[in-house]
């Protein structure tokens, strides 16, 4: 495999101090290469956006390092900086509040063309822009003029991921970005987003708490909870012989018409959760590798 492009190297975050310590992660360690995504999945306050944001440089880590193309971005200069503000980019989640209504299609996408694309000027602009807009199959004719209010939720969100492009990135951290919208549009959002790593060899950071759509798009999962990854591998081996607990949870998560919620195995079902959560503060052993590159902790289990 090529060298990774971005690297998470036992990044740990905390925030508070003393009896008040939140760990949000816990030496969290993975990579993203070209063309391949790595789906980033667990539930709610399980670390996943913590470490987005991490790698966005909005928050610093308490332990550990990040690495572009092998390099720690603590050290680096200016420029440098500058380089990789251009290079990841990000999808947000809701695609009504990251946009700005006072502002036209056109502005949202022309700011980052003259910030990160200077070589670009006058009508050539326009050019880019409307390039920018085909790409995520909108019609600029149609949208250019338009405020955000005046499109509908698949739209918006295919206008923030012709914004992430502007600058010609090489990785592009998605967090969440189909969870808001209508499930008709969904399918071809995840389709934009498999085209763009394909055809433009992106690295792909995909945060979700569905693991379906995660196995639809990435080829790598790791499986995050109470701030550490737990399994991580190969996507398609860790959904069909998932080794920790919670992962198995997660999978059983979706729901299952055949099952009554008074049937006795979905009482089990509580029971496992109960076991999970109760080894949920406490740090995981070492991972063990069950099979090629399929790596997963045993849950470590407070005393008594």
């Amino acid at each position: 495999m090529s060298q990774a492009i971005l690297t998470l190297d036992g990044v740990t975050k905390t925030f508070g101090h003393g009896p008040s310590t939140v760990h949000a992660t816990r030496s969290v360690s993975f990579s993203l290469h070209a063309g391949r995504a790595l789906a980033l999945v667990g539930e709610s306050g399980s670390g996943k956006t913590t470490c987005a944001r991490m790698a966005m440089r909005e928050y610093q880590p308490t332990a550990g390092q990040i690495l572009y193309k092998g390099k720690s971005i603590a050290e680096a200069g200016s420029s440098d900086i500058t380089d990789y503000r251009r290079a990841v980019q990000m999808i947000f989640q809701d695609p009504f509040a990251s946009l700005n209504p006072a502002h036209t299609i056109a502005y949202h996408l022309t700011r980052p063309l003259k910030l990160h694309r200077p070589e670009i000027k006058g009508g050539a602009i326009r050019a880019a822009v409307g390039d920018l807009l085909r790409q995520v199959q909108l019609d600029p004719d149609i949208v250019l003029g338009k405020y955000p209010h005046e499109l509908s939720g698949g739209q918006r969100q295919r206008v923030n991921i012709a914004r992430a492009l502007a600058t010609r990135p090489e990785v592009i951290v998605a967090d969440e970005p189909t969870s808001m919208l209508d499930v008709s549009v969904r399918l071809g959002i995840l389709n934009l987003l498999n085209k763009m790593k394909q055809e433009m060899k992106l690295a792909l950071l995909y945060i979700t708490h569905d693991i379906a759509t995660a196995r639809y798009i990435a080829e790598d999962i790791a499986v995050m909870y109470a701030g550490q990854i737990v399994e991580w591998g190969p996507t398609g081996r860790v959904i069909e012989n998932p080794i920790h607990p919670y992962t198995r949870l997660l999978l059983s998560a979706v729901p299952d018409p055949q099952i009554r919620f008074d049937d006795p195995r979905a009482r089990l079902r509580s029971r496992e959760v109960e076991n999970v959560r109760r080894g949920s503060g406490v740090p995981e052993s070492e991972a063990l590798e069950y099979e090629a590159g399929h790596f997963a902790r045993k849950l470590a289990m407070e005393p008594g």
